[in-house]
């Protein structure tokens, strides 16, 4: 225990209950503000951001058939990896 901390115990322990809780109440409201990133500070996305990142294919494209195929190509690049893998 630092020599700091220490001396604000003693000083603690001379305050009355009431100035205790309001200690408390302080040090508590502090930790939370040094933990808790609030939502406004972080970034967030904008669809501006990402408009025309899409691949021209899935322009004009049935969006199930898409998701399906995206899939099914994902599927099939996984099984191939872990084949290679397997025969390494």
């Amino acid at each position: 225990m630092s020599p700091l901390l220490r001396k604000i115990l003693q000083e603690i322990e001379q305050l009355t209950i009431e100035e205790k809780f309001q200690i408390i109440t302080y040090t508590t409201e502090q930790l939370k503000r040094q933990t808790i990133t609030p939502k406004a500070s972080k970034p967030r996305c904008k669809w501006r951001d990402i408009q025309g990142k899409a691949t021209y294919p899935l322009v004009g494209e049935d969006a199930q058939e898409w998701v399906s195929r995206t899939r099914q190509e994902a599927t099939e690049n996984r099984e191939q990896i872990i084949r290679n893998n397997y025969e390494s």
